[in-house]
């Protein structure tokens, strides 16, 4: 599979009150990944499982409304510019990010590692910022935006721990089928003890790219919405060094900016 194709879960089915038309006009703007510039009505058919025709109306339709450009030499869409703006507004009027933005960056300056916020989407986790202060350069530049998988990483991890049972339950079938049940067997004793390890220490840890020590700890905001909040480093130390190391500043700046939150706002 193509790593820049759309992920593999699909949207749930829709209700009766829900906009059919809109729900598929997202579902082509989702197929648009990082390393994508353009996409053509067969790519686009083919990410999102809607017809060639459907596409196609979509596609103009986004195009006359600027969200998408289109190539007419390439016969192809690429996304415009106001995409952008969106994700602008967004990471701007965030209350989370306003409040956590300042002490993510505080710390990462102080102990000089990489800090991180994300929130779950589909069966990936989204960076909503991310602050790469680590004295030892990665080659890996995650940035605002980038999509990482949940059953890999420390993000996803610790996000399964707190997920609601049904949409846990869900995305664990859906991992099994895609991964195979000799692949899946090792992978699931790994997703277990890191839920077993957030419910019990508050954190969890992960080492999915080479030389990179990720811990990362959920952090619940209001009475339905989940961040998690992750601290790593790029070094070639024993991986429980590094736990050692970051597991108690990671819980403590997990309670400032929870604090924080909950302070009452003038």
């Amino acid at each position: 599979m193509n790593a820049n194709a759309a992920p593999v879960a699909k949207p749930k089915p829709a209700r009766a009150d829900r906009n059919r038309s809109l729900e598929r006009g997202i579902e082509v703007l989702r197929a648009f990944r990082p390393g994508t510039d353009l996409l053509g009505n067969g790519e686009l058919a083919e990410r999102t499982g809607l017809s060639r025709a459907t596409v196609s109306r979509l596609c103009q339709t986004l195009a006359d409304t600027g969200l998408l450009q289109h190539a007419r030499s390439e016969r192809a869409y690429r996304l415009a510019a106001p995409v952008l703006s969106l994700a602008h507004a967004m990471r701007s009027g965030s209350p989370v990010l306003a409040v956590a933005g300042p002490l993510m960056r505080a710390e990462a300056e102080k102990r000089r590692i990489n800090v991180g916020l994300a929130a779950a989407d589909r069966d990936e986790m989204v960076y909503l910022e991310s602050i790469r202060s680590s004295r030892r350069v990665s080659w890996r530049n995650v940035v605002a935006g980038q999509r990482v998988p949940i059953e890999l990483t420390s993000l996803g991890r610790a996000w399964l721990a707190v997920a609601p049972a049904s949409q846990r339950q869900a995305l664990l079938a859906q991992l099994r089928r895609r991964r195979g049940a000799r692949e899946w067997k090792s992978l699931r004793r790994e997703l277990e003890a890191a839920i077993d390890s957030t419910r019990e220490l508050g954190y969890c840890w992960a080492s999915w790219q080479p030389e990179v020590v990720a811990l990362a700890t959920p952090i619940r905001v209001g009475e339905s919405a989940v961040y998690v909040l992750n601290m790593s480093v790029t070094a070639s130390d024993p991986p429980q060094a590094v736990v050692d190391r970051l597991s108690a500043p990671l819980l403590a700046l997990a309670k400032r900016i929870t604090d924080a939150l909950q302070a009452p706002r003038d």
